[in-house]
C-alpha cells in the first residue's frame, strides 16, 4: 500500500513491549513517530533504538510519541533490549511493535521486494494530531537514520502548523522563517506585526515564532 503525505494512516492493532495497542488511540491527541526496522539482533537498529531512546525526552518537549516496529515475536524482544542497554547504554523507553505476521509492514508498504521480501527497510512515518502523514522518509537496511534531523523536520512541521511559515534550506531551530506564499501581506500583517523582509514578492523572511506565542 502506497501512503501519500496528507493520507489519513492506517489504524491496526498490536502486541508491544508495553502490552497491546490500537494505533490511534494510543497516538491520541499527539505526534507520532513510526519507524520500522529489518528485524531484531541486527547492529544498525541497535544502535537506532538506543539513540532514539536517549532522545525521548526531545520528543516528549515536542508532544511527540514514538513507536518502533520490527518483523520478529514479541518474546524476542526482551533479549534485544537487554542487548541494546549494553550495548548503548540506554533503556527503551517506547513501545516496540511485534509484527511478525508483517501487517502493519504491509499496511504501511514497509517491505520493498527489490531490497528484501522477508523484512522491513528503515522507513519513518511522521503523523500529525489528526492522524493524517506529514513525512515519510525511506532509507536502506544499511543506514542508520540521522534523529537529529527528524526533530528538526518536526520543528519544521509544528511551525508550520501553527503559525503558517516554512522553513528554507539547512534550517535549525531558532532561525528565520518563511512567510507561506498563501498568506498574503495584509494577513501577514495581522501574523506578524513586527514585520519581515521581503527578498522576493515570494520570500518574505521573518524572525521564527517562539513556542507559547499565538498566531
Amino acid at each position: 500500500m502506497a501512503l501519500n503525505l496528507g493520507d489519513v494512516v492506517p489504524d491496526f492493532t498490536a502486541d508491544t513491549t508495553e502490552g497491546k495497542i490500537s494505533f490511534h488511540e494510543w497516538l491520541g491527541n499527539d505526534w507520532g513517530v513510526l519507524f520500522s526496522h529489518p528485524k531484531n539482533f541486527t547492529p544498525v537498529c541497535t544502535t537506532e533504538l538506543g539513540a532514539v531512546a536517549k532522545l525521548k525526552p526531545g520528543f516528549e518537549r515536542r508532544g511527540v510519541k514514538v513507536i518502533g516496529l520490527s518483523v520478529d515475536q514479541l518474546s524476542n524482544h526482551g533479549q534485544w533490549i537487554d542487548d541494546i542497554r549494553d550495548a548503548t547504554g540506554a533503556t527503551l523507553n517506547f513501545p516496540l511493535i511485534a509484527d511478525h505476521d508483517k501487517n502493519v509492514a504491509n499496511l504501511y508498504g514497509m517491505i520493498h521486494p527489490n531490497a528484501s521480501d522477508t523484512t522491513t527497510v528503515r522507513s519513518v512515518f511522521v503523523i500529525g494530531p489528526d492522524k493524517k502523514l506529514k513525512l515519510t522518509l525511506t532509507y536502506p537496511a544499511s543506514t542508520g537514520r540521522n534523529f537529529d534531523e527528524i526533530l528538526r523536520v518536526i520543528d519544521s512541521l509544528q511551525l508550520t502548523s501553527k503559525f503558517s511559515v516554512a522553513t528554507p534550506v539547512d534550517w535549525k531551530q531558532g532561525e528565520d522563517v518563511i512567510i507561506v506564499p498563501s498568506v498574503s501581506d495584509e494577513a501577514a500583517k495581522e501574523k506578524f506585526p513586527g514585520g519581515w523582509k521581503t527578498l522576493k514578492p515570494y520570500l518574505r523572511v521573518v524572525p521564527q515564532p517562539k513556542v507559547g506565542e499565538s498566531v
